[in-house]
């Protein structure tokens, strides 16, 4: 027991800021805390199953905690709305329009991509993780997470070059981008 509870603490020491840096990038502050905190709650009750290298395993786990939040918000907000309309008082969507214009155009890019792309782009980038570490917190092969990983890249490509307002752009810059985005595709 008292080894099981060293590699424990060995574990959250070492991985706890990563685990936390995933969960911020994806949701808000308080929520990543939480998400945190029951990763390494599963990491606890699982601690058999956690490999040598957990961070992969770390990430994949949290990843999941995540899914299963939004999918209890997304429950919950639709209760809200079914309770809203039965008493009439629903109101119009809020405009999310001028939030988006304010995003510079890689961000905004970014945004235009399926929800799996930027994961993928996500894992490689922000949280620094190698293709094989990666494709184990996704739970698929080094060759799918691969061909996932340069399909995203190049949608990626392609959502900065459709941007209506690079036309009035310099062309060195948008040749020195695409040269940069193909080389790591």
């Amino acid at each position: 027991m008292a080894d099981d509870r060293d590699r424990f603490e060995r574990i959250y020491r070492e991985h706890f800021r990563a685990v936390l840096r995933f969960a911020a990038a994806r949701i808000d502050p308080e929520r990543a805390k939480d998400v945190a905190a029951e990763t390494f709650l599963v990491a606890w009750r699982r601690l058999d199953d956690v490999p040598d290298e957990p961070r992969p395993w770390l990430l994949g786990v949290a990843r999941r905690v995540i899914a299963g939040q939004f999918r209890s918000e997304t429950r919950r907000e639709a209760l809200a709305a079914r309770l809203r309309a039965a008493q009439g008082l629903d109101s119009a969507p809020s405009d999310l329009a001028g939030a988006v214009a304010d995003r510079d155009e890689v961000l905004t890019a970014f945004a235009a991509l399926r929800e799996s792309d930027r994961e993928l782009l996500r894992l490689v980038t922000w949280d620094g993780l190698s293709d094989a570490e990666a494709a184990e917190a996704l739970a698929v092969n080094r060759f799918a997470f691969a061909v996932r990983l340069h399909r995203a890249r190049r949608r990626l490509a392609r959502a900065l070059e459709s941007d209506p307002g690079r036309e009035s752009r310099s062309l060195a810059p948008q040749n020195t981008r695409r040269r940069h985005v193909d080389a790591h595709s």
